[in-house]
């Protein structure tokens, strides 16, 4: 062998050259921050000896409690990315009429591609299944999910995808083929280099992860429900994860597929979606929209939960409609899977199949409506609360309305062929998704976040927040729409038309407050943590709660629940309340089994990690020795016979009694003074 086949067979297609500096200022910052927040983090744990800690309370924690909270840690990173990149891409099109702007067409693409790709697949995506991680076992009366191991490999697998789609801020460069990756124009031909093999990859194996999560789920709610808790008993919340998890059972295949069909045209010379040869791209195109449109409502309905909780919970009434909002998750779930087609109307259908699929769209406003008018009649004549997360609501109603209503009219197939490729597609789809998702996602961070952690959060700085992310969202979306008509189209780094200007500076004025609102996430949450004595709730009910989450010191104990609960109505904390039960001793109490810890999920995801690394740049060897790791790792956990513990039941009394000892002695405060230093986490309606 040569010397250069010797380079090539150690490192592929890497060279020096991939490294930083990239001679662009912008890619150099973000390298730098890339470089230096990981390098940060590693000097504070070193400097405060915690690697131990971390090592065995939280990475090796099969405890769904802590997976989930991981889970929305990686949520926050990849939010913070992708919010810099939206900054960006605003300033570029403001900045960019009848002018250069601030970074080239390349880096523009660039910046689209991976905005979308953090945003749906790292950060809305581990944002949701945290929360369904946490709340959902709770919520049903379980100790854990039915496979905690297979909760953690999927955690490591999307951490391990999120790490790829990082890498690609300090070492070469990331796709510019949007979030979708359409070939050809990803195919080798038209996008050579490794950018399209980072999303490849990064996305292949978030979406193992979000499977992995979706069976978990759906299993565990079917077979690990307390006793009397029957279906049409689970919180509404419990519903929207039933059926999102069946929804990433379904939808997630056919992306792993396509991605695995566009690496091996890119890889091994096959032709399933080129020009020529037999390729057809129209094939990808139906298997990502297969996935793609249950994908918005994989991420929609769990925020739908949020707000049936959060609605429900400071109206101080019971969820309006029950049934009919049950039937309205299933009926969207559905007919999710009914309409991919209409994300192709311009892509040459005939005009029966187009009206078709256009009247399957709009059948979905239906139980949507359902959904919205219930919401409205829970607040009905209610006694509402207007903290930070119902604030949150009111906003996401008003905004989803708008959103829904552009929605019914881009499915009409003719408007669609006029306004597809134009901006005014970029304000419906970020108005369904910004309230629709993150704010849900918002709201319930902060509904959940005294039952996680033991404290509340502080209001000030949370309806600070809600006002920069309701009005930056409102002030950078809501042009877009104009603009759109006007035919500003989408994906474009550069203007010429000077009428464009004033709503693209307000849009970027927009992007500037929601940035703003971020900042007062991270100062609440500061804030929060010093003043924690203060906001203390340990009680574990510092809302006036209805389901069984609340009936829990805050945070909860690893088996949840020391007695496991009987449940007799959709609301069965609320009912133990009126009957003065919720604090009473049980009659007796049980050793509780818990699995182990174990760093496996751990070593899968660092090899997963490593494997697509190589491959994104042709380490062959380095590839092999990742995959067999990742299985090697699996089969030594399958001949792995102790896997449980025992908290002995005198461990589990002791703990219980002292909760409810302090439960008893705690003040009961009016749902009104929940705000009030004085609520401890035992909320209760008085008036």
């Amino acid at each position: 062998m040569t010397g250069h086949d010797w380079i090539y067979w150690l490192f592929g297609t890497l060279r020096w050259s991939d490294f930083p500096p990239k001679g662009d200022l912008i890619a150099d910052c973000a390298a730098g921050i890339a470089i230096a927040a990981p390098l940060a983090v590693v000097v504070l744990l070193t400097v405060k000896h915690r690697w131990r800690w971390l090592w065995e309370e939280w990475l090796t924690s099969l405890d769904h409690k802590r997976i989930g909270i991981m889970y929305t840690v990686i949520a926050f990173v990849m939010l913070a990315r992708a919010l810099i990149e939206a900054g960006l891409m605003r300033m570029q099109q403001a900045l960019a009429v009848n002018a250069d702007g601030v970074v080239s067409p390349e880096h523009f693409a660039q910046l689209f591609s991976t905005h979308g790709t953090a945003m749906i697949f790292f950060t809305a995506m581990p944002f949701l299944t945290g929360v369904i991680n946490y709340v959902m076992p709770l919520q049903i009366g379980a100790r854990d999910l039915t496979f905690p191991f297979l909760n953690a490999v999927g955690l490591w697998l999307t951490a391990a995808g999120a790490g790829i789609v990082m890498a690609s801020l300090v070492v070469g460069k990331f796709a510019i083929g949007g979030w979708s990756a359409y070939p050809p124009f990803t195919e080798t031909p038209f996008s050579p280099g490794e950018g399209v093999d980072y999303w490849i990859w990064a996305v292949s194996l978030a979406s193992v992860g979000s499977m992995l999560s979706g069976i978990n789920f759906a299993v565990t709610i079917y077979k690990e429900r307390a006793p009397g808790m029957q279906l049409f008993r689970m919180p509404l919340f419990c519903w929207c994860a039933l059926c999102t998890a069946i929804l990433m059972i379904f939808a997630m295949p056919p992306l792993t597929v396509a991605t695995g069909l566009l690496a091996l045209d890119r890889y091994a010379g096959f032709h399933f979606f080129t020009n020529d040869l037999g390729g057809n791209m129209m094939a990808y195109a139906n298997m990502f929209w297969l996935f793609g449109h249950p994908e918005v409502y994989i991420l929609v309905l769990p925020a739908f939960g949020i707000w049936s909780e959060v609605i429900s919970t400071f109206s101080g009434k019971r969820l309006y409609g029950y049934p009919s909002m049950v039937f309205a998750v299933m009926c969207i779930a559905v007919l999710s899977f009914t309409v991919w087609l209409h994300h192709f109307f311009t892509m040459g259908q005939s005009a029966s199949v187009n009206a078709a699929f256009g009247i399957a769209t709009m059948l979905i406003g239906i139980p949507t409506g359902v959904k919205v008018y219930d919401w409205l009649l829970t607040m009905y004549r209610g006694r509402i609360r207007l903290t930070a997360p119902m604030l949150f609501a009111i906003t996401f109603i008003a905004c989803f309305v708008i959103g829904g209503l552009s929605g019914i009219i881009l499915a009409n197939p003719p408007v669609d062929f006029a306004v597809h490729n134009s901006l005014f597609l970029v304000a419906h789809f970020h108005n369904m998704l910004v309230p629709g998702t993150l704010f849900g996602l918002l709201a319930g961070y902060m509904f959940w976040f005294p039952k996680v952690f033991g404290f509340r959060l502080d209001e000030r700085w949370g309806r600070i927040a809600w006002v920069c992310w309701s009005g930056g969202f409102l002030a950078a979306f809501m042009p877009l729409y104009i603009l759109g008509l006007m035919g500003a189209t989408r994906r474009t780094a550069q203007f010429y038309r000077a009428e464009y200007e004033p709503f693209l500076l307000f849009a970027w004025a927009g992007a500037w407050l929601i940035a703003f609102g971020f900042v007062a996430l991270l100062v609440q949450l500061w804030l929060s943590v010093k003043r924690r004595d203060e906001l203390a709730a340990p009680i574990g009910d510092p809302w006036d709660g209805h389901s069984l989450e609340w009936w829990t010191p805050s945070p909860p104990p690893e088996y949840n629940f020391a007695v496991l609960p009987k449940v007799v109505d959709t609301e069965t904390f609320t009912v133990m309340k009126r009957q003065e039960s919720a604090y009473r001793s049980p009659d007796s109490y049980e050793d509780i089994e818990v699995p182990r810890n174990t760093g496996i999920p751990v070593i899968i995801g660092a090899a997963a990690c490593v494997c697509a690394f190589a491959l994104v740049w042709h380490i062959w060897w380095a590839a092999v020795a990742g995959f067999a790791a990742a299985w090697g790792a699996l089969i030594v956990r399958s001949f792995d016979t102790d896997q449980m513990r025992t908290i002995p039941a005198a461990d589990v009394r002791r703990q219980h009694e002292a909760w409810l000892t302090r439960a008893r002695a705690a003040t009961p405060i009016d749902r009104f003074a929940e705000l009030e230093p004085a609520n401890r986490g035992r909320a209760v309606a008085t008036q």
